[in-house]
């Protein structure tokens, strides 16, 4: 009887298996190159610009596909942050060096240049882009394709984008336009926070905008059956960790929650524990009366869970900490950016002795303003610790630019 249940439970494990590869509901850009065999990289010498996010639907890195390809040339890789293979830690600089697997060149965008340099350029003719991106403006990878593109203009090469999707989908728009004074590469472009494009469709704007200085001459391999209410997980498509602290499908819904005060090094925003990006919390804080407040709030489709911890690194390392851990409900219905202030005003007013910008260290203002995209964000809110002194402010460019972006969709 035993041997017989093995056998229904292995069968069952492998329909199980078989079903969920069949749901896969779209195609990427890499997929779709495939389809029309690579014919707009005939007879052109290739750079490709990725990482490990790069792979078709069954997981082959792109690298290797164009690697492979008998009517593709491709002569050289580009490394964001992280690497080409993904083994560099968050923030480090890569090195140039040479592909293990494909004795290819690597040049480095996250070390002395960030920018392609014309020399790293001159022997392609054209420049591929294919990397899974998280839809938040300070996720450094739209800037290295920005900077790229910008490179491709000015040294007379294509760029070519193979579409990936937003994992927070295409209509998701929160936070105010990075502004002069404050653009870095956390914050490269005028555009807000939560960007509701797929990398594609940015490209486009940013190019058709002339937001780059001059102009490229940009392609774009489209998806096929991605939808703009689609978030991560309805496309069916495997999750493959974009950074150490982004390991899941769900954690670009988390990045936006508590990215912004966690450039403050003040309190853990699970950096270091389980729940990167999901949770915050302090040795001062106590977890029920935290919780408390901030449910009474009734944001729409959040719950706020009381939460013991220690962490294992980073922030609050090896300390008894206390706090919240973030539960989205329903992720359509929840202002994402939003719950990181209102955490800042519930600790201020249970805590005035530790509020957040009386007591966090000055030196990291600059970095939280950058990623804020303005200074504006700390000094209103610094006055009473209020979210509604800042609401305004954050939300003032959400319509326009929907309006304008809207210009460049891809995809319904």
């Amino acid at each position: 009887m035993n041997k017989f249940r093995f056998i229904i439970l292995s069968t069952c494990c492998l329909l199980a298996l078989t079903t969920q590869a069949q749901k896969i509901k779209i195609k990427t850009g890499i997929e779709v190159l495939k389809e029309q065999n690579f014919k707009c990289l005939e007879g052109k010498r290739v750079g490709l610009i990725t990482n490990p996010t790069g792979v078709d639907n069954r997981l082959k890195s792109t690298i290797d596909i164009l690697h492979e390809a008998p009517n593709v040339n491709l002569v050289a890789l580009y490394g964001p942050e992280h690497g080409v293979r993904g083994d560099v830690h968050a923030g480090d600089k890569v090195d140039n060096s040479a592909d293990s697997s494909t004795g290819l060149p690597v040049y480095s965008l996250y070390g002395k240049t960030r920018k392609p340099t014309p020399e790293m350029l001159k022997d392609i003719d054209v420049l591929v882009y294919d990397i899974q991106d998280i839809g938040c403006r300070s996720f450094t990878y739209i800037s290295t394709m920005g900077v790229a593109m910008e490179a491709a203009a000015e040294n007379g090469k294509e760029f070519i984008v193979l579409d990936r999707p937003n994992p927070v989908g295409g209509e998701k728009i929160e936070g105010n336009l990075a502004e002069e004074g404050y653009i870095s590469f956390v914050s490269q472009f005028k555009i807000p926070y939560l960007y509701g494009l797929t990398c594609g469709e940015l490209a486009l704007m940013l190019n058709g905008e002339k937001m780059l200085g001059k102009q490229c001459n940009l392609h774009v391999v489209k998806m096929k059956g991605w939808k703009r209410k689609m978030d991560y997980v309805q496309t069916g498509l495997q999750w493959i960790p974009s950074s150490p602290h982004i390991p899941h499908p769900h954690s670009a819904f988390f990045y936006p929650v508590s990215g912004i005060l966690g450039e403050l090094g003040y309190m853990s925003i699970g950096v270091g524990y389980t729940i990167p990006f999901q949770m915050f919390a302090a040795p001062w804080v106590k977890a029920e009366e935290l919780a408390d407040n901030l449910n009474k709030l009734q944001l729409p489709g959040v719950i706020f869970r009381p939460i013991h911890l220690k962490p294992f690194y980073s922030v609050g390392k090896g300390e008894h900490l206390q706090g919240v851990q973030v539960h989205i409900m329903d992720y359509r219905k929840a202002a994402l950016s939003e719950i990181q202030f209102l955490v800042m005003q519930e600790v201020a007013t249970l805590y005035p002795e530790h509020a957040i910008f009386d007591h966090a260290d000055k030196g990291r203002f600059d970095m939280f303003d950058k990623v804020s995209g303005s200074n504006e964000i700390r000094e209103r809110f610094s006055k009473r610790n209020r979210w509604e002194d800042i609401r305004d402010y954050w939300y003032k460019d959400v319509d326009s630019f929907r309006r304008l972006s809207k210009k460049y969709y891809l995809y319904k």
